[in-house]
């Protein structure tokens, strides 16, 4: 959202004129050399490398122009909803759309149950709240930044055990997600993992999570670490994992309910996304990226989910996303884990 509208109407109408002879890139057109610092600048947020070629450059440019032609489909969508979500320029635009891909979609779907709710009952107060946002009771801490390692995966199920804490009334404390992407064998750290095989394993193993600043973040699979039974953590001893799709009023009783819930959803559209509520170009069973649901919002015309993702605040509405709640949008109510400590 840092990025102007002049800004994507620049990359809209310029044209990128070069000559390739023999594989060998010739010069930058004048528009690319005008907006060399702008794509230096996404470069840097995505690589932060010291020295980038002119291959490098002409690439991001290349995709540049795909991206803007992609958010233009997708806002043209979006004309006649009712607080629709809007797509621009971000620093994931220098990539294409596989590179994105298979840089940060990783996390790797499950096939779980249907939920019953007679096997669960009235589970808390009713009615329940139109509204309501675990970070208004101090459950959920800053958004991540994954970077470079596909681990969206352990940073959500990592995220959900932090406010679970909170709610169960423990005070706030960061839990090491380096921890889960180097020792939760099930899964292949920063090259993708499954949310509900990661609460498997705490459960069944009764490893504990220990604090962030005893084994932080490194944005690489590095070896397991080992720590004693007697030492400090938070175990988790039961998670549950449902299909709550055709019961998303069911799913936002079990969010007050049970705190802040793991979902995976189908992000392949989120590239461009800027804010808004998510309403279109986003499918159920394709699920490709893992999440977390903080709370929801049905107060307005059009009642939504407020997401939690770990691309850092400069993406979508300071690290968070809207996602329109009774569709099944994004196939976010295929996969929806809970975590009980």
């Amino acid at each position: 959202m840092q990025y102007t509208e002049a800004f994507t109407v620049l990359f809209s109408y310029s044209l990128l004129m070069f000559n390739v002879t023999h594989g060998a890139l010739t010069d930058f057109s004048d528009e690319l050399r005008n907006t060399k610092g702008q794509i230096l600048e996404l470069l840097n947020q995505l690589f932060n490398r010291s020295y980038y070629s002119e291959a490098d450059y002409l690439q991001a440019w290349i995709n540049l122009q795909y991206s803007v032609k992609r958010q233009t489909f997708l806002n043209s969508r979006s004309r006649g909803l009712k607080h629709a979500a809007v797509y621009g320029v971000n620093r994931f635009s220098v990539l294409s759309a596989q590179q994105f891909k298979d840089l940060y979609l990783r996390a790797h779907p499950d096939k779980v149950p249907r939920y019953r709710s007679f096997q669960h009952g009235n589970l808390g107060a009713s009615p329940y709240p139109r509204k309501f946002d675990w970070r208004d009771r101090g459950a959920v801490g800053p958004v991540h930044n994954q970077k470079s390692c596909g681990g969206c995966w352990a940073f959500s199920v990592v995220s959900a055990v932090v406010s679970v804490r909170v709610k169960d009334g423990g005070t706030f404390q960061e839990l090491s997600v380096q921890q889960v992407i180097d020792c939760a064998y099930k899964s292949s750290g920063c090259d993708g993992g499954s949310t509900v095989s990661t609460l498997d394993w705490l459960k069944q193993s009764g490893e504990k999570l220990v604090n962030e600043t005893e084994y932080p973040y490194r944005e690489e699979t590095g070896v397991c670490r080992i720590f004693s039974r007697s030492h400090g953590g938070v175990l988790v001893k039961d998670y549950v994992a449902f299909n709550f799709s055709g019961q998303e009023e069911e799913m936002r009783r079990r969010l007050v309910d049970w705190g802040p819930l793991v979902v995976i959803v189908d992000a392949v559209s989120w590239q461009d996304y800027q804010g808004g509520i998510i309403q279109h170009h986003c499918s159920s069973e394709h699920a490709n990226h893992a999440v977390l649901i903080t709370g929801y919002d049905t107060t307005g015309e059009v009642p939504f989910w407020i997401v939690r993702n770990s691309w850092g605040t400069s993406w979508g509405d300071e690290g968070y996303a809207y996602i329109k709640m009774g569709e099944n949008m994004c196939g976010v109510a295929d996969t929806v884990a809970a975590v009980f400590l």
